[in-house]
């Protein structure tokens, strides 16, 4: 239990840079305090004290603002910041290294028994007023963007944004940056998540520019093996000499 204690400390002051001290953690955050509970009423939902446990959880709810049901499985280094809003289902599981900001709910889609919340694995971070709903599974340092609504598995180490949520192509963000640098703007703050018409409209055209590049750089290495003397200018791109291509092709 201690040896809980003590962790569930040492993680506030690797998450949050505004813990100053032990004390301060102990009497002032609410998501330390919503875990001792937790603790508390898990150990009494295990011998089948049902209504003692959730009668807990509930004055914990209260007290807190993070509703946490005793039948979760909660694992070691979790990290709830701010907390006001949280709601954690029956069947939910979260293993280790796991955080969580305010107005997240991890909850079901049907009334049926059975497994029917989201799992987290290890590492996963979810953004403030995320919903992951349903008997889904979040993969190891996966990434839930703030208000997202997530329904369906995120592989391990993605990033999930939106309503419903999308999983970001890294690679695809990258080129289109890389592409943005190249045509003396920055795409700063234009995300791929939203339905912006003119995101989407930037998007589609760094997406054309990448691809107009990909192909030059092709006809430039075939024209090279022929021989053609190739003149690259980084503002305009590449482009070749049309007098020796008359020539070649002559």
């Amino acid at each position: 239990m201690f040896d809980h204690l003590r962790e569930d400390i040492a993680v506030v002051f690797d998450r949050d840079p505004a813990a100053r001290n032990t004390w301060e953690v102990l009497t002032t955050y609410p998501g330390v305090h919503a875990l001792i509970f937790h603790r508390l009423t898990h150990w009494l939902w295990g011998v089948q004290l049902f209504w003692l446990a959730r009668f807990i959880s509930h004055i914990a709810r209260w007290l807190t603002g993070i509703e946490i049901h005793p039948g979760a499985t909660i694992g070691r280094r979790f990290f709830i910041d701010h907390g006001m809003g949280v709601v954690i289902g029956e069947t939910a599981v979260i293993m280790d290294d796991c955080t969580m900001y305010h107005g997240v709910t991890l909850g079901g889609t049907s009334w049926n028994k059975g497994k029917r919340h989201p799992t987290l694995e290890n590492g996963v971070v979810i953004g403030a007023g995320a919903k992951v709903l349903g008997p889904i599974t979040i993969g190891a340092g996966a990434k839930i963007g703030s208000n997202a609504v997530v329904v369906k598995d995120v592989p391990a180490g993605a990033t999930a944004v939106g309503i419903p949520a999308r999983i970001l192509d890294q690679g695809k963000d990258k080129e289109r940056d890389e592409t943005a640098q190249k045509m003396g703007f920055s795409a700063y703050a234009v995300s791929d998540g939203g339905n912006d018409p003119v995101a989407k409209a930037i998007h589609a055209l760094l997406d054309h520019a990448t691809q107009q590049d990909e192909r030059l750089q092709i006809l430039t290495e075939q024209l090279a093996k022929l021989g053609v003397d190739l003149e690259v200018d980084e503002k305009v791109g590449s482009a070749f000499d049309v007098t020796h291509l008359n020539k070649i092709v002559d």
